[in-house]
């Protein structure tokens, strides 16, 4: 690179008011077309010409024509203007494309319960809108929120989470699971945390924040949680109580996906422990219209949920 060469501080008003006084050949009939003063156009190319290091336009009284020096530059600066009109095009192109999708991120058990019907719901009346769903664990929702790779999360947000801010959508019951072959299968009477002392009880992970609101409330004669069968997702659990392996303790979310699997079902009762169910954003990120409008989508959606 010649370390010689000039740097020429050239921008696109110049360049346009250049090359309309060449269509026109007149200062005063440019001005009116670009809506600036005719000092004004004069002061830009005065400018131009001294950046570029070369008189631009003959002036006479009568006429304004263009110099050898302008008649090159003119093909340049077309050019010029033309690739900061497609740049201008890209990104505002971009622009409404983000603004044209919603990415969503939600831990598995919310995306399978809750978003089939509200993301197709969703698709009829905001067909502009292309929705993204990522299932993850909680931890991994959270962070895709803060560092901006989603622009909404859902899941059971227990703590407060620092960078997040938290809506709630609804509250679920905490319920208890059997296997088929313990009963008929169905919703049945209520039972106390007590009757889980003596049953052999699957888990989630103790760092789970759902595993961590049922361990503050079993009763202290059931077994340890290191004693006990862990699955990393509800969905495993309900399979396992489904083949008879134990019994759980999950959030009614997943009511119809346990009657599916034939499973028994007792709501829990002194205390009834409920748990909410939450939509998280990134604090002080701006929220998109269609973030807006899918979280009531959601909020008729979760309250058919609650039982």
């Amino acid at each position: 690179m010649n370390s010689s060469a000039k740097l020429i501080n050239v921008d696109s008003r110049q360049l346009l008011a250049f090359l309309e006084i060449g269509r026109q050949q007149s200062f005063a009939k440019a001005a009116e077309v670009i809506h600036l003063s005719p000092s004004g156009v004069s002061m830009m190319v005065k400018e131009l010409e001294r950046q570029v290091g070369a008189q631009l336009f003959e002036r006479t009284t009568r006429s304004v024509t263009l110099t050898d020096a302008g008649r090159r530059l003119v093909p340049v600066a077309e050019r010029i203007v033309e690739e900061l009109h497609g740049l201008g095009a890209i990104v505002r192109g971009t622009e409404a494309a983000m603004r044209s999708r919603l990415d969503i991120a939600a831990t598995p058990i919310v995306a399978a319960a809750l978003l089939p019907h509200v993301v197709s719901a969703f698709a009829h009346s905001h067909p502009q809108v292309r929705v993204q769903v990522a299932d993850r664990d909680v931890g991994t929702v959270g962070k895709s929120v803060i560092d901006g790779d989603a622009d909404m999360g859902l899941g059971f947000f227990v703590k407060p989470a620092a960078g997040l801010v938290r809506e709630p959508l609804c509250r679920f019951r905490l319920m208890r699971i059997s296997p088929p072959g313990s009963g008929r299968g169905g919703v049945g009477a209520s039972r106390p945390w007590s009757s889980l002392s003596n049953l052999r009880l699957l888990s989630l992970p103790p760092d789970n924040p759902i595993q961590a609101l049922v361990e503050a409330n079993l009763p202290r004669r059931s077994a340890k949680s290191q004693d006990r069968l862990a699955m990393n997702f509800l969905g495993t659990l309900i399979a396992m109580v489904e083949a008879g392996v134990g019994h759980a303790v999950v959030p009614s979310i997943v009511l119809a996906e346990c009657l599916r699997h034939g499973l028994n079902v007792s709501m829990l009762v002194e205390p009834a422990v409920h748990l909410d169910l939450f939509v998280v954003a990134r604090r002080g990120a701006p929220v998109k219209p269609a973030a807006t409008d899918f979280t009531e989508e959601l909020k008729h959606a979760a309250s058919r949920l609650v039982a």
